[in-house]
């Protein structure tokens, strides 16, 4: 197997090897051919069926990966395959509209992530039965008027995403500041700069968990730290007096999730490998 692992490898093997290379009997050397961008269409087609599910993996993260495949392979059995799918540059907006109606919740998550999302999509998204689906696209999107819409989500956790989005207006982050659940306004002063007129309202608010977060935010102004060292919760005060920038506590966005399995679930955990 090692002289067909390093064809599958070289760059400098011809097309037609990589091709009968694809039906190899070892999974290892089709998930190599998968894996290669400059694989043919004619070796890729045929490993989107392949029996081994890192085969199909691989496959659907190749950014070569026809639209055609994707769209099979978007569809999979496996859901690691599916979400593989999700993070390929090649998907367009008839891959991106299957994985807007797809039961798969995660699947749904990993879109509302996207840059790419369109807007139709996107306004699909804003009422997706999932409160979680729902969150990762307010913590993500670029669009003003998705922001304005999911502003109103009754759901917490929804606005707590907005209150992590840079995107927001200050406008919009002064509604936040007013949110009735603690959660919100919390994860508001951690990630987001505020006006001054929001910072003065919040540096009294009546819930410890806000002026905590507050005192120990990577964005919160010099000025506003030392009031919260008078605080009359000593927890507050101390934190606000011990606070050091860089101490990792800081919220921002983190970056889209784009469907990469933990390195625990390898190929001898195919048992938990559906959904």
């Amino acid at each position: 197997m090692d002289a067909r692992l390093a064809l599958a490898q070289d760059p400098t093997t011809p097309q037609m090897t990589l091709i009968d290379l694809a039906s190899d009997p070892s999974a290892v050397v089709r998930k190599t051919v998968a894996a290669r961008p400059d694989a043919p269409a004619q070796a890729l087609r045929p490993l989107t069926r392949d029996h081994d599910r890192q085969v199909r993996e691989a496959v659907a993260r190749n950014p070569s990966c026809s639209v055609g495949n994707l769209m099979r392979l978007v569809k999979d059995a496996d859901r690691w395959v599916r979400w593989a799918v999700a993070g390929n540059p090649a998907c367009d907006e008839s891959i991106r509209r299957v994985m807007s109606e797809a039961a798969d919740k995660e699947l749904r998550g990993l879109l509302a992530e996207s840059r790419e999302l369109e807007p139709e999509l996107a306004a699909r998204l804003i009422d997706d039965r999932s409160p979680e689906v729902r969150e990762r696209l307010a913590t993500h999107t670029h669009d003003p008027d998705v922001i304005t819409a999911l502003l109103a989500d009754r759901t917490a956790r929804v606005r707590k995403g907005l209150a992590r989005n840079p995107r927001t207006t200050a406008a919009q982050r002064s509604v936040l500041a007013a949110d009735p659940v603690v959660d919100v306004r919390a994860a508001l002063v951690r990630a987001l700069k505020l006006d001054e007129a929001d910072l003065d309202r919040l540096v009294d608010d009546r819930s410890t968990q806000v002026r905590l977060a507050m005192a120990t935010s990577e964005v919160v102004p010099p000025h506003v730290r030392e009031a919260l060292t008078r605080d009359p919760d000593e927890m507050v005060a101390a934190a606000a007096r011990d606070f050091r920038p860089g101490a990792g506590t800081s919220s921002a966005v983190r970056a889209p999730r784009i469907g990469h399995r933990p390195s625990a679930a390898g190929p001898g955990r195919r048992g938990t490998s559906r959904r």
